[in-house]
């Protein structure tokens, strides 16, 4: 073990109690999002605890001059916390950066060469809070949030499926979150259930690959998952398009056709926007549902079976589908949105890069470079990445590519850059005066009370931008996490 993989090590060793496994201590969380030296380092986080010392961010190995003791990364999983090497940079001071915890948030104060940004703006000393980010001009951007000392172990998910640190799954969902990884652990215990699923979550949120996994880790991996979006369905034919027909039915001349439900028969049938059905045509799927999987082509006099799972997804409060279907769906999985994982955006960021470098060489050839263990990395202008990270993102995924998209078109050099066509698009999230006059410490006790404690729901009900801002609020009042 090198000198400073151990100082690391030892340095969160207290991440590893067993009291504080236990309790799953929340902790203040500082997320590489960007490194010009280091880019392979996305996704590690530093983890403060909120009673702990004062603590020192710099660069190389050993300790700072005397007290506090070095800020030390590490990789965390589930089942896993693998200390990191000290941080580097050739403009970061060996001691650059002091960090102490306290009440409102975490205090920080240069003391090194290497000028400080909050949020985009030069700040030697002040407060973050989640939602904030923490740039070392040119050298290193951070990102600031909230997450337990120790992430839940994994239940349902194999550990041998788990693909290199901040690399994309073999499902190729993308992210070290919390959050990502409850998902993923979610996915894998419906896959083996072999349950009726809906998936819950906003436009873009990537509901459609959260499917996709579940066919894909079930015991019917083998046959083709069958995906239809229930907003296309023509007027008028619906039960045509999921039962369908014998042969010259309705009409003479029509050919026989399987349906959606009897493609699907061994397999997986993927319905996504289930919402958008009529509420009696929902009923026409209670039958199929049922165990028998028991349905009745179009001109058919028999009932036909049919062994399939079905997939349901919507981006629509769950009280807008039938009861009776909704009650056939017995595993509900909510695929978070952006504004739950936010550190995951470099991560997807550098994913989005390398397919879209796959779909157009020109991008490959400007925008990468080979790193010293011979991946290749894009070239990402700090700046853009501070913006995106802050930014509401209101359809997710699907928005961030198409903002990446236009960050690419528009780049006038060999990064891709924070142009200002981009910039005047991007607003980033301020929380009104008044609203936040309007959200007491009592209204916001008794919103986390009715959502048992989980900021990831009361947020919504709350009409903030993101769980950040929640966050931001709680510590105003003094509210604990």
């Amino acid at each position: 073990m090198s000198d400073a993989t151990k100082t690391g090590t030892e340095a969160v060793e207290w991440l590893r109690a067993p009291a504080l496994a236990q309790r799953a201590v929340p902790v203040t969380a500082l997320v590489v999002a960007w490194s010009g030296a280091e880019p392979h380092r996305l996704g590690e986080v530093a983890l403060i605890r909120d009673d702990g010392p004062a603590q020192m961010l710099g660069r190389g190995e050993g300790e700072p001059d005397g007290e506090p003791a070095r800020l030390a990364f590490c990789r965390q999983r589930p089942n896993a916390l693998v200390a990191c090497p000290p941080i580097r940079g050739p403009a970061i001071s060996h001691d650059q950066l002091l960090l102490r915890p306290t009440r409102a948030g975490l205090e920080i104060e240069r003391v090194g060469r290497c000028p400080v940004l909050v949020n985009g703006s030069r700040a030697d000393r002040g407060v973050i809070r989640p939602g904030d980010t923490l740039a070392l001009k040119h050298q290193l951007v951070l990102f600031c949030t909230r997450r337990t000392a120790q992430m839940s172990a994994l239940r349902s998910l194999e550990p041998s499926a788990l693909q290199r640190f901040g690399e994309p799954d073999e499902h190729g969902m993308v992210g070290e979150s919390p959050a990502a990884w409850d998902l993923r652990d979610q996915l894998a215990f419906a896959a083996r259930s072999d349950r009726h699923v809906l998936l819950l979550g906003e436009s873009g949120s990537g509901k459609e690959l959260a499917a996709q996994a579940i066919h894909r880790l079930s015991r019917r991996r083998d046959a083709s998952l069958v995906s239809r979006n229930a907003a296309t369905f023509p007027p008028g034919i619906i039960d045509a398009e999921l039962f369908g027909n014998v042969k010259d039915y309705p009409n003479p001349g029509m050919e026989a056709r399987p349906g959606l439900i009897g493609e699907a028969d061994g397999s997986t049938l993927f319905l996504d926007e289930i919402a958008e059905l009529p509420a009696q045509l929902q009923a026409h799927l209670l039958r199929v549902l049922d165990g028998g999987g028991e349905y009745q082509c179009l001109g058919d006099a028999r009932m036909r079976r049919a062994d399939l799972r079905i997939i349901a997804a919507t981006n629509r409060d769950p009280s807008e589908i039938k009861d009776d279907l909704l009650a056939r769906l017995t595993l509900q999985v909510t695929v978070p949105g952006l504004g739950d994982r936010c550190e995951d955006v470099p991560l997807l960021l550098r994913h989005l890069m390398h397919h879209a470098a796959e779909q157009n060489s020109d991008i490959g050839e400007r925008f990468f470079f080979e790193r010293e263990d011979g991946h290749t990395e894009a070239r990402i202008d700090p700046e853009l990445i501070d913006v995106l990270l802050r930014h509401h993102h209101t359809h997710h995924v699907r928005e961030l590519e198409g903002l990446l998209w236009q960050a690419i078109a528009q780049s006038p050099g060999n990064y891709v850059a924070l142009t200002d066509g981009l910039r005047q698009q991007l607003v980033l999230e301020q929380l009104p005066a008044e609203l936040e006059d309007e959200l007491t410490g009592e209204r916001i006790r008794a919103c986390l009370e009715r959502h048992d404690g989980k900021v990831s729901r009361a947020w919504r009900e709350l009409g903030l931008k993101s769980r950040y801002a929640l966050y931001r609020l709680m510590k105003k009042h003094g509210i604990a996490g």
